[in-house]
């Protein structure tokens, strides 16, 4: 189920796509405000307008794309082709003004998820590190590491959300997945320590303090 952030403060159009792609296996997140985006908060695809009550989309997008890889769909009324370039040189993977066709949204929508979607290896590779979730291998610098399955489910979760900033709850109801009722609110720093340790990778498994953690590749 793929989960879809729109960004657009006109009632009717961010209705309108809502009931356009119903019958897609969507989840939606409806914002009419910048200020009530959460990075925090996991999202596959985000549908931006340009021109919000609050701030200019594209200063929103630069901002973005210094955390953050998820893909953005920029719907607008702005149909300047230097407009065009400038989302698109900021990190926009489409496009679209308006007045558009629902139909041309929905595959583009339908295009732009298909090419974000990761390898169904279960490997992830970048010259240091080496992890393979099917086989549970994992390497840096070719020398092999032994992670638990604690660390494994904790490091997966980082990776097929690189760049973006999970919660400390959102990790936590993941991780520990065994019906316990309680879970010792240090668990989770005593796990991304470990991990960290293990990997050398204080650099990429980033605190965001009051927030939770993140996969950063640079």
């Amino acid at each position: 189920m793929k989960h879809i952030t729109i960004i657009e403060d006109d009632n009717g159009l961010n209705n309108g796509i809502v009931i356009a792609l119903k019958q897609e296996a969507y989840t939606f997140r409806q914002l009419y405000r910048l200020s009530d985006f959460k990075l925090s908060e996991p999202t596959d695809l985000i549908i931006l307008d340009i021109n919000l009550p609050d701030g200019n989309g594209f200063d929103f997008l630069r901002k973005l794309r210094q955390t953050s890889d998820t893909p953005v769909i920029i719907l607008t009324a702005n149909d300047l082709e230097t407009d065009e370039v400038t989302g698109l040189e900021l990190g926009a993977d489409d496009y679209i003004t308006k007045p558009f066709s629902l139909m041309v949204l929905r595959a583009r929508i339908d295009k732009v998820l298909r090419n974000a979607v990761r390898p169904a290896s279960g490997v992830y590779s970048d010259g240091t590190y080496c992890f393979d979730f099917d086989k549970m291998e994992f390497s840096v610098n070719s020398m092999p590491i032994e992670l638990s399955k604690t660390e494994q489910k904790l490091l997966r979760l980082l990776i097929l959300n690189k760049g973006r900033t999970l919660t400390r709850e959102y990790l936590v109801d993941r991780i520990w997945t065994d019906g316990a009722e309680y879970v010792d609110e240090n668990a989770l720093s005593v796990t991304v320590g470990r991990l960290r340790k293990k990997l050398n990778a204080a650099e990429h498994i980033q605190t965001v303090y009051g927030i939770g953690y993140a996969w950063r590749s640079e």
